[in-house]
């Protein structure tokens, strides 16, 4: 399991992420949109940086982001579309967008404790990868909890996505479409990372 020990708002700022797209602010932020701008970055320093944004939104190292972009670009379409499809279909980051996480962090954490079910099944693996159809309900003993009934209220506002069908009084989702690069709360140049593969 991936360990990211460094501050989030100072990653955040570095790669100009809004930290709402972390889970960390309730609200995004356009505060570190054009961050670095001041500095000229090289082709290559571009590439690179896109890529760290989206292994450090999803909470991955290199061999794990790398595999996916194998998958992806042996699918068919776009391979840049496809890596997203990848990754937004984890289970981890299906927990926290249809709200039963504060952050992608403490999704991953649940999932590996094993609070959350796939089609009634237990699931524990973060990168378990969804597919149409599925359900992902928390875990029945768990329902009662004080915890999650209180992660349900503090997400309340938090946009589920459209290829997700959540209940959040029954604390389930039901998968309705893969995701796609349109689904996503935050800005992506996947050709970037495709071009620096590519080398």
């Amino acid at each position: 399991m991936a360990l990211q020990k460094e501050p989030i708002l100072k990653k955040c700022r570095t790669l100009g992420i809004s930290p709402g797209v972390m889970g960390v602010s309730k609200k995004d932020s356009n505060r570190f949109k054009n961050a670095n701008n001041r500095k000229k970055i090289s082709e290559y320093g571009l590439q690179l940086k896109e890529k760290q944004k989206l292994k450090f939104i999803y909470g991955m190292l290199e061999k794990q982001f790398r595999h996916y972009f194998e998958l992806a670009s042996k699918m068919e379409g776009k391979t840049g579309d496809n890596l997203i499809t990848c990754l937004e279909s984890r289970l981890d980051n299906v927990v926290f967008r249809m709200g039963l996480a504060l952050t992608r962090r403490e999704a991953r954490q649940l999932v590996a404790h094993a609070h959350y079910t796939v089609n009634g099944k237990k699931v524990n693996i973060a990168s378990y990868r969804v597919k149409v159809g599925d359900v992902i309900a928390l875990r029945e003993k768990d329902r009662t909890s004080d915890k999650f009934k209180a992660t349900v209220e503090a997400t309340a506002d938090r946009v589920v996505p459209l290829w997700l069908e959540a209940k959040k009084d029954d604390f389930s989702a039901t998968v309705v479409r893969m995701p796609s690069a349109d689904d996503i709360e935050y800005e992506a140049q996947t050709h970037l990372i495709v071009e620096l593969y590519s080398k």
